[in-house]
């Protein structure tokens, strides 16, 4: 069974709340896209409610002004949630200790207030990984060395993004989700809890019900780029998903145009599927 074409604005009855992903569906790690962010803005003046739930390793409040500063207007959503977030009560059981850092300076936010110090792999009590510390060019592989004596320690790998690859302009790049399989590969440990995993969608619910929302699991529609993340993780949550297809899969897009059934195959190569697709989110 292949998922149905869609738009968001006919699926407006079916559902009152998104768990909107935001690299490759809002954003392209460029640009924002404006009719995606035009879809979340008419979902909410229909009465709709909006969550950001995003595999990015800062916190919430950080996203918050990344995506205020590229011009996403307050009218777009409702709260924000963030791995970042699911992950912080992790390190908070490891502080004060001492932790290998993999990861870009940009993401330092995530370790404020935190008694953690930075160390060597030989002094390191874990690993902390946001992603390579080569924001554009970093890959799994240049961790071959430290993963591997974190191995012979017996370190676990804590990681604030699952996300394997995510888009960036018109290229994929690697993520921290990405280093942590390797280690895994390698016979270690990582520990996560952004999607596609459930922490996530709990912060998610209770954000919106913070603002004074009811959150009807059967009323929730998951919009994603991520197969093993965002698809997944909406079948975990249980709740329905709207595949974009045009995000780190654009392969599934033939001159532009989407093929519901090279999607649907693309899905089933992970062991996921969609209720819906689209090849990027429009109204």
């Amino acid at each position: 069974m292949f998922p149905e074409l869609a738009t968001l604005g006919p699926l407006r009855d079916r559902y009152d709340t998104l768990y909107c992903d935001v690299w490759g569906v809002i954003r392209d790690g460029t640009d924002l896209l404006p009719e995606a962010v035009e879809a979340l803005i008419r979902f909410r003046e229909t009465g709709g409610r909006v969550c950001l739930v995003s595999n990015s390793p800062r916190r919430s409040s950080s996203l918050a002004h990344f995506l205020t500063d590229m011009g996403l207007p307050d009218e777009a959503t409702d709260a924000i949630v963030t791995s970042g977030d699911a992950i912080r009560e992790e390190l908070v059981k490891r502080s004060p200790g001492r932790a290998l850092n993999i990861g870009p300076e940009r993401d330092g936010s995530l370790y404020e207030g935190l008694a953690l110090e930075f160390t060597g792999i030989e002094d390191a009590d874990f690993i902390s990984c946001t992603g390579p510390d080569d924001y554009l060019n970093g890959r799994p592989e240049d961790y071959d060395a430290v993963l591997a004596r974190a191995l012979d320690r017996g370190l676990d790998l804590v990681c604030a993004n699952p996300d394997i690859v995510v888009q960036s302009g018109n290229r994929l790049i690697f993520c921290a989700g990405a280093i942590a399989r390797h280690y895994r590969r390698m016979g270690g440990t990582s520990i996560v809890a952004g999607k596609p995993h459930r922490p996530i969608y709990a912060l998610a619910r209770a954000a919106l019900e913070a603002r004074g929302f009811a959150v009807d699991l059967t009323r929730v529609l998951a919009i994603g780029d991520g197969p093993e993340t965002d698809v997944e993780g909406a079948t975990r949550a249980g709740v329905d998903c709207l595949f974009i297809a045009g995000g780190i899969l654009g392969e599934t897009l033939d001159g532009g145009r989407l093929d519901v059934e090279t999607a649907a195959a693309a899905l089933k190569d992970y062991g996921v599927t969609a209720r819906f697709v689209a090849d990027r989110l429009t109204w």
